[in-house]
C-alpha cells in the first residue's frame, strides 16, 4: 500500500502543514526554528520585488496545500499538484471549507482531536488542486511566473524527468523555488537515479544552462511522529531565476 494514501500519514502532514507551534512542539527545548516549514519555503525563498502582481503559480508536490495557500498572496492563481489522491482531496476540502478535522498521534493508541485551519487572510478562491505525477505532467499545463517544489525531488523514481521539464514550466524571468533534504532512499528512487556527488552540485550542473542561482540557504524542518518522536531535518533551499 502507498504510505502517502494512509490516514495516519495524512494526519501527520495536516499537523506538519497546519499545526500550531504548541500543538506540534510542546517541549521547551525543542528546535522552534524548524516549525512552519511549508510557509517558510515560500516567504523565505520568493523574491517579492520581482514577482508580478498577476503571477500564475504552480506548486508541485503540494501535499495538503499549506504552501499553495501561502503562494496565493503572491499571485492571482495557484495550481497545486500532488501524486497522493488523499492529500489532494484534503487540500481541496480545505480550499472549499477553510478547515478540516484530523487526529494527532500522542502515544500508542492515544490521540488528540485537532482542526486544521487555512488562515483567514489567505485567498482560498485563488487556489485549485489536482492529482498528478511530477515526472509526467500533462502536456497542456502551461508555464508559470513561480514554480514551487518543496521536498519533492528525492521522493521521485526518476527526478531527472522533472528537472528536464522545469525550463518549460518557468517563464523567462520567473522563479523556481526548490527545497530538498537530499534524502535519497532506494524505496523511493533507484540508486542509479541518485545524484553522483552532492545534490547541490548535481542540481547546479543541470539547472545552470537555463537558470541563474539567486539564493541558496539551509532550511530546517520538523515532522512530529508522536509526542516523543520527531524527524528533524535540514533541507537545501534554492531560488533559481529563469534566463
Amino acid at each position: 500500500m502507498n504510505i502517502y494514501e494512509t490516514r495516519r500519514l495524512l494526519d501527520e502532514y495536516l499537523l506538519f502543514h497546519y499545526g500550531q507551534p504548541q500543538e506540534v512542539l510542546p517541549w521547551e527545548g525543542g528546535p522552534r526554528e524548524a516549525l512552519g516549514f511549508p510557509v517558510r519555503t515560500v516567504v523565505e525563498l520568493i523574491d517579492l520585488p520581482h514577482t508580478p502582481c498577476e503571477s500564475k503559480i504552480l506548486d508541485l508536490g503540494c501535499a495538503v496545500g499549506r504552501s499553495s495557500f501561502e503562494l496565493a498572496s503572491f499571485g492571482t492563481s495557484v495550481l497545486g499538484i500532488d501524486y497522493s489522491q488523499s492529500f489532494v482531496d484534503a487540500a481541496a476540502a480545505l480550499a472549499r471549507d477553510g478547515s478540516m478535522e484530523y487526529e494527532r498521534v500522542d502515544e500508542g493508541s492515544e490521540r488528540t482531536h485537532l482542526v486544521a485551519h487555512v488562515p483567514e487572510n489567505l485567498c482560498r478562491e485563488r487556489v485549485s488542486f489536482e492529482q498528478g505525477d511530477a515526472m509526467n505532467l500533462r502536456a497542456d499545463i502551461g508555464s508559470y511566473d513561480v514554480v514551487h517544489a518543496a521536498n519533492l525531488l528525492c521522493r521521485l523514481t526518476d527526478p531527472l524527468k522533472l528537472i528536464e521539464r522545469l525550463p518549460g514550466l518557468v517563464r523567462s524571468g520567473g522563479q523556481l523555488l526548490l527545497t530538498t533534504p537530499c534524502t535519497w532512499l532506494e524505496e523511493f528512487t533507484p540508486r542509479g537515479n541518485w545524484p553522483r556527488g552532492s545534490t547541490r552540485e548535481w542540481l547546479t550542473s543541470l539547472l545552470e544552462p537555463h537558470f541563474e542561482l539567486s539564493k541558496c540557504c539551509d532550511m530546517p524542518f520538523l515532522i512530529r511522529e508522536h509526542a516523543r518522536k520527531y524527524q528533524w531535518s535540514v533541507a537545501l533551499g534554492m531560488r533559481w531565476i529563469r534566463k
